[in-house]
Formats: C-alpha cells, structure tokens, sequence
C-alpha cells in the first residue's frame, strides 16, 4: 500500500521560507506525477507544483518563481522549497503522487504565514 508522508510545515512570517518534504512508503518504482496542492480554509484543494516522470515542472501561476520543486531520484522523495511566503499561502500542503493512473495522496502538512 502506498502512503506518503509529509513534513516540514510550520508556522512563518510574511517574507519568510519553508521547506516541505514528501517520501512515499510501499512502493519502489518511480512514479509517474509526485508534487504538492493546498487547501486553504473554505477552498478547494489547488495544484502547487508538480514534477512529471522525465524533469519536466508545471507550476501554479499563484506560485510567481516563489517555490521550487525537486526530487532525489535516489531517495524517491520530493521536496517544495517555498520562499517569500505570504499569509495568502496558508492552508494544508498535500503531497500527492500516481503509480500506474492510481492518485494517491498524504494527510498533509499545515502551513501558516502570519502577516
């Protein structure tokens, strides 16, 4: 069974930075997705980042070259590494990967950027 666990969320002031980690269990292969969404209070949950089996990064236009996404293909991990945070930026940070078509996702991470 596939599980993905987060760490890294926290609580940050305007300006600041966090890094968020994922690093999936159960599985050995590559996946085809892995990145992040977030959901904010009384939101739907929003694509972040995310890398596609080959490199290739898509981010949200939300993002503005704040975040960056990466993988340790060694370790399997991915991690966001966001800077210039600002309060718009609270909410719980999904990781999120797929194994052959199957979504799967982590309980999340609270991050939550004070003003």
């Amino acid at each position: 069974q596939v599980q993905l666990v987060e760490s890294g969320g926290g609580l940050v002031q305007a300006g600041g930075s966090l890094r968020l980690s994922c690093a999936p269990s159960g599985v050995m292969v590559t996946p085809n997705r892995m990145g992040w969404y977030r959901q904010a209070p009384g939101k739907q949950r929003e694509l972040v980042a995310i890398i596609i089996r080959g490199g290739t990064t898509n981010y949200a236009d939300f993002v503005e070259g704040r975040f960056t996404i990466s993988r340790d293909y060694a370790k399997n991990t991915v991690s966001l590494q966001m800077n210039s945070l600002t309060p718009e930026d609270t909410g719980i940070y999904h990781c999120y990967a797929q194994y052959w078509g199957a979504d799967h996702w982590g309980q999340g991470t609270q991050v939550t950027v004070s003003s």
